[in-house]
């Protein structure tokens, strides 16, 4: 069997990311056999393993073994003095520089994988980095990139996400939203061999009420779905929003299709804050990344809750593997 190669990027350095990749590493027994690269610095994880009292020794890569393997892809980094739990010019440019060099790798076919631990858009800002996060960088070289979260519990893809709420209004039109659909469908196919139900949010309050409060769902929604349909795709909807996400949750088979980032995020949150997992589809790699952020006001402590992160691995491993 060949193990798959997993990459793991450390996040920024002043939030928790280091600590959840560390302490989801750490618990060996409850991750399948892979060879895990951190890509980081040596002395940020150092530091990071001694004040958590974490019994992990990583070597530096070219040292994995046949099964199970940590090692440590050394990236350099402009941290002087680490700042803890706030954002900060240098964590930007760290964190930004753990990503990229693991997105390169990716690209080349190197890892199977990247799961990404929690960057600030806030540090990325301050050091002059123009794109919005993970998901907006990696849309920039595959541009139907898509945005959707996991767990046992719910499954949701997102049309539209990091975008002001107003900006939403302007991207709801028939063709994009039937691109999205087919893209949606076609990527799912190709990563799991399960067969999934697609519920659509409506857009409006009652999804519309036919018209009464508003017309996107008649005018625009509807008819992608429909057109969709013909495609071959088990797509249902427009469902009113306050209901749909009680249509799928603890349905394995439904995948909830939300039109904007907090119609799928606030009930996603809800329902799998620990266990919940980022998916990025529609790329030739695996990329998966815990749904929660930097969380600053803990960072430093040693409190935060790595669950989200090992189940982000486990999911990158189980998509590296479907046959």
């Amino acid at each position: 069997m060949n193990f798959p190669k997993i990459g793991i990027t450390l996040g920024d350095p002043g939030g928790i990311g280091p600590e959840v990749t560390l302490k989801a590493l750490a618990s060996k027994k409850t991750l399948p056999d892979a060879n895990y690269i951190i890509f980081g610095s040596r002395s940020l994880i150092d530091e990071q393993i001694e004040t958590l009292g974490l019994h992990l020794k990583i070597p530096s890569l070219g040292t994995e073994n046949s099964n199970f393997s940590i090692s440590l892809h050394e990236v350099k980094h402009p941290i002087k003095n680490l700042k803890k739990g706030c954002p900060s010019k240098e964590n930007g440019e760290a964190s930004f520089f753990f990503f990229k060099k693991a997105f390169i790798t990716a690209r080349k076919e190197e890892i199977n994988a990247i799961v990404t631990a929690p960057i600030s858009k806030k540090s990325w800002s301050s050091a002059g980095i123009k794109w919005a996060g993970h998901t907006d960088y990696i849309s920039n070289f595959y541009h139907q990139a898509i945005m959707s979260f996991w767990s046992e519990k719910l499954k949701v893809a997102l049309f539209t996400h990091h975008i002001p709420l107003k900006k939403v209004f302007q991207k709801i039109n028939s063709k994009d939203l039937l691109d999205f659909f087919l893209n949606l469908y076609k990527n799912i196919k190709n990563l799991s061999r399960k067969n999934y139900q697609f519920l659509v949010a409506g857009l409006n309050p009652h999804a519309g009420e036919n018209g009464i409060l508003g017309l996107e769902e008649e005018r625009e929604i509807i008819p992608a779905i429909e057109k969709a349909k013909k495609e071959g795709m088990p797509i249902i909807g427009p469902f009113p929003p306050d209901v749909v996400f009680r249509k799928g949750i603890g349905k394995p088979d439904k995948i909830i299709i939300a039109l904007y980032h907090d119609q799928a995020l606030i009930p996603f949150k809800l329902t799998a804050f620990n266990l919940g997992v980022n998916v990025t589809l529609g790329l030739p790699f695996v990329r998966t990344s815990p749904d929660h952020g930097t969380a600053f006001d803990i960072a430093g402590r040693g409190e935060a809750n790595p669950q989200s992160m090992a189940e982000a691995i486990k999911l990158a491993y189980t998509f590296c593997v479907v046959p």
